[in-house]
């Protein structure tokens, strides 16, 4: 078994309201990926494979790395639709979307939650469905050998940690909205299971000068 190291993708459109806006890198999401390839290169962090997700902040992030032409697209490390689950709560439920930033805070969870719960009809992907890709993804890229790189999201980070760990739903989600952009994540083997070695490290941005690019969303 082999150790993984997961990165979330830089920072996207952050004024979407919707999957298709957000999925591109802002200017920003473009130079934070450019410093996270300095910095691995520099450190010379080898990978032996590099995986991404097919959406197009995915491969932008890994291009912008260096690393895109190395990069195995698998659609199983896509993120899931927040956008889309949060119209449809809002519509069946009238679970308002906030309209400020702050407001994601209390309503990612409750998103979650009932996601979790199938209180949301007709949704892109049921939450055990994105359990289930998420487990077998990571469990067939930690079979093969040596250490492997996996650009993707947050939701997706966060799921794996709710595996490794043992978290419930709504702390799932409070994981994710702390989730950096290009942070570092790693997953480990320790006996027959992988375990979280690292969690949001930002070596790249750790400077003064780049403080400002810690971002959130």
């Amino acid at each position: 078994m082999s150790h993984i190291t997961l990165v979330r993708h830089g920072q996207a459109n952050t004024e979407a309201r919707d999957e298709l806006s957000y999925d591109k890198l802002s200017p920003l999401g473009h130079q934070q990926a450019q410093w996270l390839g300095t910095h691995l290169r520099d450190a010379r962090d080898h990978h032996a494979r590099v995986y991404c997700g097919t959406l197009t902040r995915h491969w932008e992030t890994a291009q912008s790395m260096g690393i895109g032409e190395q990069a195995i697209r698998d659609p199983r490390l896509n993120e899931l639709e927040y956008f889309t689950l949060a119209q449809l709560l809002e519509t069946q439920k009238g679970v308002a979307i906030p309209t400020e930033r702050e407001g994601f805070i209390d309503h990612l969870p409750t998103v979650f939650s009932a996601w979790q719960a199938d209180e949301i009809d007709n949704p892109p992907e049921r939450f055990a469905d994105f359990e289930a890709r998420v487990s077998a993804a990571l469990t067939e890229i930690a079979a093969g050998d040596g250490p492997a790189l996996v650009v993707t999201s947050g939701g997706l980070i966060a799921m794996a940690m709710r595996q490794t760990l043992g978290l419930d739903t709504r702390t799932m989600a409070r994981m994710a909205l702390a989730i950096m952009n290009t942070s570092l994540h790693r997953l480990f083997p320790i006996g027959d299971t992988l375990s979280p070695v690292l969690f949001n490290a930002v070596p790249h941005l750790e400077h003064p000068d780049r403080h400002f690019a810690q971002t959130h969303l």
